[in-house]
C-alpha cells in the first residue's frame, strides 16, 4: 500500500495481480450511495484527478453505475448470433448519433442506440462525482462498443491495438487538452489484457527529439497554411491542427513503428477482470491491448486549465522540451 493513498484507495504492489503501483483500486465508492464518507467527497474527487494526472489508472472491481443485465446480454448475444454486429460501434452523445452498426433488424439498431445512450449518460454521471473538479469543464467525446476479439484483429501497423502507443485523434485535434477514457469489460468470463510501460514524460524525454519534435514545433499551427486554404477553396473538409496535435499524431505512429522500443521496453501487464471498470489519460499512459472481447468505452476531453496540475500534461512536457508554445488555445 502506498503511503500517499487516501482511505478507500489501494495502490497495487508488484505482488498483487502483477501490478507495479501504476493503477489504483477505488474501494470506497458505491454507485447508489456515492462516496462512503460524504464529507470527504470533494477531497476524494480531487485526489482521484491528481492520480490520473500522475499517470495512474483508476480501477473499480465492478460496474459502478447503472448497467442493466438485460443490456449486457443483448450486446453479447448480438455478436454471438450470426455476427449481426461485428465491428466497433460508436455513439456521439452531442448529436445522439449511432455509427458503425450493421444489425439486420431496425429494432436491434434502435435497442443498441438506447443502450449506448444510457451507457454514456451513466458514465458521465459517475465521473461527475468521482472526478468532480473536471465536470464543469470537460467536453463529451465519443463512446464505443468493442465486440471484436482483440488478439485476432487483422489491422495495419498504425491501427494495431496490440502495440504500445499513446492516443491522438486524427480527425478531432485537442490543441493540448487531455484525452480521458473510461472502459468497462462486459465479458462475463474473460479478462481484457493490457500492457503499459513508462509514462509520457519519460518517453518524451527519450524519444521526442528523434520523433521530430523540434521540426514540428517550428512548423507551428496549420490553421493558416496554404494547403488548408486550398482545401477550403475547393470545398474540402479541413482539420486544423496545432503543432502539439501534429506531434502527438507523429508520436503515436513513431512508437508503433519503433520495433526496438516495442521489444525491449519494460512492460507491465494488467489483466482487467470481467465486469471491471477503469479509466486513465490515454495520451499519457502508453497502452497496448493484447486480448479481450466486449468492452464499452467513453472518452472525455479535459481542458488544460481544468487540471489540478497542468504542468504534468503532455503539452507542457513537450513545450518544455521544445522551448516554445505548441498550441495557442492550451492555456
Amino acid at each position: 500500500m502506498s503511503g500517499n493513498a487516501l482511505n478507500g484507495s489501494e495502490v497495487m504492489e508488484p505482488d498483487k495481480n502483477g501490478s507495479d503501483g501504476s493503477w489504483v483500486r477505488i474501494t470506497d465508492y458505491d454507485p447508489l450511495q456515492g462516496w462512503s464518507e460524504p464529507g470527504q467527497a470533494d477531497a476524494r474527487a480531487r485526489w482521484c484527478c491528481e492520480q490520473l494526472e500522475d499517470g495512474k489508472i483508476l480501477f473499480f472491481d465492478g460496474i459502478p453505475y447503472d448497467f442493466p443485465e438485460k443490456d449486457r446480454e443483448f450486446l453479447l448475444q448480438q455478436r454471438q448470433s450470426d455476427s449481426r454486429i461485428h465491428k466497433n460501434i460508436s455513439y456521439r452523445p452531442s448529436q445522439d448519433m449511432l455509427r458503425g452498426s450493421v444489425a439486420d433488424k431496425p429494432e436491434d439498431v434502435e435497442r443498441l442506440h438506447g443502450i449506448m445512450r444510457h451507457f454514456s449518460d451513466e458514465i458521465t454521471g459517475l465521473l461527475s462525482r468521482v472526478l468532480k473538479p473536471y465536470s464543469a469543464h470537460w467536453s463529451l467525446d465519443y463512446a464505443s462498443f468493442r465486440p471484436e476479439e482483440e488478439s485476432s484483429r487483422n489491422l495495419s501497423l498504425h491501427k494495431r491495438n496490440d502495440l504500445l502507443h499513446v492516443d491522438a485523434f486524427p480527425s478531432r485535434p485537442t490543441r493540448g487538452n487531455r484525452i480521458l477514457r473510461c472502459f468497462t469489460n462486459i465479458n462475463p468470463t474473460r479478462a481484457r489484457n493490457w500492457l503499459t510501460t513508462d509514462r509520457f514524460p519519460a518517453l518524451a524525454e527519450k524519444f521526442a527529439k528523434d520523433a521530430g519534435l523540434e521540426e514540428i514545433a517550428k512548423s507551428g499551427d496549420s490553421t493558416g497554411s496554404w494547403l488548408n486554404a486550398l482545401k477550403r477553396a475547393v470545398g474540402l473538409k479541413v482539420v486544423e491542427r496545432s503543432a502539439y496535435d501534429k506531434f502527438m499524431l507523429r508520436f503515436h505512429d513513431y512508437l508503433k513503428e519503433n520495433s526496438d522500443f516495442q521489444e525491449k521496453c519494460e512492460k507491465i501487464h494488467i489483466a482487467f477482470p470481467p465486469m471491471a471498470t477503469w479509466m486513465c489519460y490515454t495520451d499519457c499512459v502508453p497502452h497496448a491491448v493484447l486480448s479481450g472481447q466486449y468492452a464499452l468505452e467513453q472518452t472525455f476531453i479535459i481542458p488544460v486549465q481544468a487540471l489540478i496540475h497542468p504542468e504534468k500534461s503532455p503539452i507542457r512536457v513537450l513545450e518544455k522540451l521544445a522551448g516554445r508554445p505548441l498550441a495557442a488555445a492550451a492555456c
